[in-house]
């Protein structure tokens, strides 16, 4: 199979590239009357991140998300910490954010349901103890105005619960570029298991 490669598509009778491909993946298309697509942008799919090995370090991070993206999808198999604080995701523009956010979860066990309040520093997934091993995504997605949304669905392997969670960032500073997974008290460590993300626009 062979592969062409080229950032721009022209017909000879055209005064301008009606097909232009980006670097970060995007494609705007021109028609050949000169109109542009306002405001569109084509872009393929959903693409993977890099699988991080979360056996190490106090958090893990995923930078270089391009400005297009308005959904990420963050994994978790068989995640645990040396600790008992639960897990947090938090998001930023530059450099990771640390208030704003809110959020609720909850835990559903065998023959209980119980639920609490979130901090204001990013959204937390409940893992409750050092022997907790988690698995299952979190969703953020971009409302608009550099609003974001957040909800997760976990398991925790090592037990009969499983943990739902909801909240929201209003106040974002720029354009999202990166995710961090940490931990609530940000000096548990990591050690076992995987995460990664995908992300489409």
């Amino acid at each position: 199979m062979s592969t062409l490669s080229t950032t721009n598509v022209k017909n000879p009778s055209s005064g301008s590239n009606n097909i232009v491909l980006a670097a970060d993946g995007s494609t705007t298309i021109t028609t050949l009357t000169g109109t542009t697509i306002t405001g569109t942008s084509v872009r393929g799919g959903i693409t993977s991140g890099t699988v991080v090995a979360s056996t190490s370090g106090t958090s893990i991070d995923f930078t270089s998300i391009p400005s297009y993206v308005k959904r990420i999808t963050v994994m978790f198999d068989g995640v645990s910490t040396n600790g008992s604080s639960h897990l947090r995701i938090q998001i930023g523009s530059g450099s990771i954010g640390a208030t704003g956010y809110a959020s609720t979860n909850g835990t559903i066990g065998a023959v209980s349901v119980g639920g609490a309040t979130g901090g204001t520093a990013g959204w937390d997934i409940i893992t409750s103890s050092s022997s907790a091993t988690a698995a299952g995504s979190a969703t953020l997605a971009h409302l608009g105005s550099n609003i974001w949304v957040f909800n997760s669905l976990t398991s925790l392997l090592t037990s009969t619960n499983t943990n739902i969670s909801a909240g929201n960032k209003t106040a974002l500073s720029g354009t999202l570029d990166r995710v961090r997974i940490t931990t609530v008290n940000g000096t548990d460590t990591f050690d076992a298991g995987s995460i990664n993300i995908l992300y489409e626009g």
